[in-house]
């Protein structure tokens, strides 16, 4: 398997040269980025500055935790684990870094050494269950600790002591100073160096080539001139027609403030799916990433009833050679808008994933911050901005963290946060693509999750299976949920009393006389008012020759009198002809010719349609 380099595979790379080919896009010199001028301050990169901002207008929030808690089994070395961490602060500038303003700007504050603390709860002593809760407890509160960013470092890390030989590390970074690939670096950098430090040995790793404020200073002076014309100018063609909010069915009303909660539902693909996707990026020449981002856009478009669907997705942006050892805020997220107009095949679809995803690639160091400001769309408080739900493949190059001596395992250490609506993260492993969630209980129900993940399986797999089936025609409910809408709860059937209402009404007013049985503006008529009133018209119907094949109309306003007037014409053993008061005075009389109704009954009472009509009530 080839390397990734610089965030993306061989493969992609390729791909990438062949679509800058056909587009007659100059490629950029590899030259090397070269050390920033020497002081104290380095320029905040662009994707650092909205997070600066952000930060300044809601202090102590968790949102932009990166979060981590590890069980550690065996004997541990607390001094080698403490040292590990004050020497990967001392290798990587991040871990130094604060943030202040000059002259009215904010910047990174690179310090030349920090303190990395690394205190220690005991919990030993308690016996479980307690201890267990206790500790679930408190590893949560560490990582959702706020940071300041005026101090570094900003990273927090807390040893728990479970057991003599059983000790649990939660560890957090601000997003600021690290991302996706930074925490691979980091795992790695941790086992390397607790190795070393445990036996006695200095630090085997060699000098980082490339610290973050050289490639922030770098990227501000690039991003300028006809360089940041040309990304915008890309930029703006990919967003024409796309919507601002993606309109999903929400379990409860949108929030007029976003609130940034977050849990989580987990699914798994089929091996069966896995191995159908892959048949089909070789014969379409497309990989996971763009197969799966099909499935999940098309998904979207079937629940929000659009045809364009724009979706945010992160990406390592890092180009270059020397930037694959740095530790920093590289990441940038493009924003991949889906047209999926024309009811095209899924083929098809993919295809036009494709080559929005290359394009996307070929152009992605425009940060989406500047793109945002160049789009300017319309700011709401209660929805991110351009896109709402992000996806994620999750093949950044990590290797599990291995500590010497020491048996591993992962402990859940949720942040409780969710940047967006929904987030989907997959992940590529031997019995299946695993898949979570993440999303916004504000918004969404845990049952309606699930509901979606089992659609996404649904629809991956008739994808897969056949690509030439237009997206209308792709199926997106399982067996099981197809059954309990068109069958189960349509099992209305039910055996109904031959009698007619009017006899219903007065066994109901033998049974429960005082129960109400009409109810207009606070004021009720009885089951036994009702039948009173009914029978008492219905004779003097009968008098007037209403029967069996007669017709009785009923010109009167929706009130109790008119529940009267028809269960009196029913009992009569006619038939009634309704009348609205607000028809006109010929529309009124060419139904009483039409129908032959020979009786009228009004607010004036009861009178034969041979004489004049009384005046609408």
């Amino acid at each position: 398997m080839n390397k990734p380099a610089g965030g993306i595979s061989a493969q992609k790379r390729e791909l990438l040269a062949l679509l800058l080919k056909k587009e007659g896009i100059r490629q950029v010199e590899e030259d090397r980025i070269p050390p920033r001028a020497p002081g104290p301050h380095a320029p905040v990169s662009f994707s650092q500055q909205p997070l600066w901002f952000l930060d300044q207008l809601e202090p102590g929030s968790a949102l932009y935790n990166i979060t981590n808690a590890l069980r550690l089994n065996g004997p541990l070395d607390p001094a080698a684990l403490r040292r590990t961490l004050a020497e990967i602060a001392a290798r990587h500038e991040a871990f130094r870094t604060s943030f202040a303003v000059v002259d009215g700007e904010p910047v990174q504050v690179i310090a030349d050494a920090v303190e990395v603390e690394l205190p220690l709860d005991d919990l030993s002593g308690w016996a479980e269950p307690e201890r267990g809760e206790e500790l679930r407890r408190r590893v949560a509160a560490s990582v959702r600790a706020p940071f300041d960013l005026g101090r570094a470092p900003l990273l927090h890390a807390r040893l728990f002591r479970v057991t003599g030989t059983e000790h649990v590390l939660a560890l957090s970074m601000h997003h600021i100073v690290s991302d996706g690939w930074s925490m691979g670096i980091f795992a790695r950098e941790l086992g390397e160096l607790y190795q070393a430090f445990s036996a006695g040995l200095p630090s085997p790793l060699p000098p980082v080539p490339l610290q973050y404020g050289d490639f922030a200073a770098w990227q501000r002076r690039r991003l300028s001139g006809t360089t940041l014309d040309d990304l915008l100018a890309y930029w703006r063609r990919q967003m024409e027609g796309a919507p601002a909010l993606l309109e999903l069915p929400l379990d409860r009303p949108r929030p007029p403030i976003q609130r940034f909660h977050g849990e989580s539902q987990r699914f798994i693909l089929s091996h069966r799916v896995m191995e159908g996707v892959r048949e089909l990026n070789r014969r379409e020449g497309t990989t996971l990433f763009m197969a799966l981002l099909a499935v999940w856009s098309v998904l979207l478009a079937r629940l929000s009833g659009q045809d364009h669907v724009v979706v945010g997705s992160p990406i390592a942006n890092r180009t270059r050679k020397e930037l694959e050892g740095s530790f920093g805020f590289f990441v940038n997220t493009l924003v991949l808008h889906a047209d999926l107009s024309g009811d095209p095949t899924f083929r098809e679809a993919l295809r036009r994933v494709r080559e929005t995803t290359l394009g996307g690639y070929a152009h992605q160091e425009l940060p989406f911050e500047r793109l945002v400001e160049e789009i300017a769309p319309e700011r709401s408080l209660s929805h991110t901005p351009v896109f709402q739900v992000m996806f994620v493949v999750q093949n950044a190059p990590m290797k599990p963290v291995q500590l010497s001596g020491l048996a591993l395992s992962p402990v859940d250490a949720d942040s409780g946060m969710s940047a967006f609506d929904i987030s989907l993260f997959v992940e590529e492993r031997s019995n299946g693509i695993h898949a979570v969630f993440r999303y916004n209980p504000d918004l969404f129900d845990a049952a309606t999750l699930r509901r979606m993940g089992a659609q996404f399986q649904v629809l991956a797999e008739a994808a897969v299976a056949d690509p030439d089936l237009r997206l209308s025609d792709l199926p997106v409910l399982a067996p099981a949920e197809r059954a309990q809408l068109l069958v189960e709860w349509n099992r209305t059937e039910r055996a109904l009393d031959p009698r007619p209402v009017h006899e219903h009404v007065a066994e109901r007013a033998r049974l429960a006389p005082d129960a109400p049985a009409v109810v207009l503006r606070g004021e009720a008529m009885s089951y036994a008012e009702l039948d009173r009133r009914a029978d008492a018209l219905a004779r003097t119907l009968r008098e007037r020759g209403a029967g069996p094949e007669s017709r009785v109309a009923i010109l009167l306003e929706r009130s109790p009198e008119m529940v009267v007037a028809v269960l009196a014409v029913l009992r009569a053993g006619a038939a009634y002809v309704p009348l609205d008061p607000g028809y006109p005075a010929e529309r009124v009389a060419y139904v009483l010719e039409d129908s032959g109704a020979a009786l009228l009954v009004s607010a004036d009472g009861v009178t034969d349609t041979a004489t004049p009509l009384p005046p609408a009530p």
